[in-house]
């Protein structure tokens, strides 16, 4: 299982790499994932994109916490 750190890191890491970009290959990652079967692991795309999405749009920082 992966953990929230974990997430946070991936996360912020993708959004270093590729800006805004990471969250249609966070959106890729999903949809093939669940064509073979892959809920799970797909969930973790989804949450991961869901954090990065966050970071893009400033509502967290890249080291995970919440902004107001």
């Amino acid at each position: 299982m992966i953990t929230d750190r974990e997430i946070n890191l991936l996360a912020a890491y993708m959004v270093d790499t590729h800006g805004r970009k990471a969250l249609s290959y966070a959106d890729t990652a999903v949809l093939e994932l669940e064509q073979i079967g892959e809920s799970v692991r797909a969930d973790a795309w989804r949450m991961l994109r869901q954090v990065a999405l966050d970071m893009v749009e400033g509502r967290r920082s890249r080291d995970g916490q919440v902004l107001h």
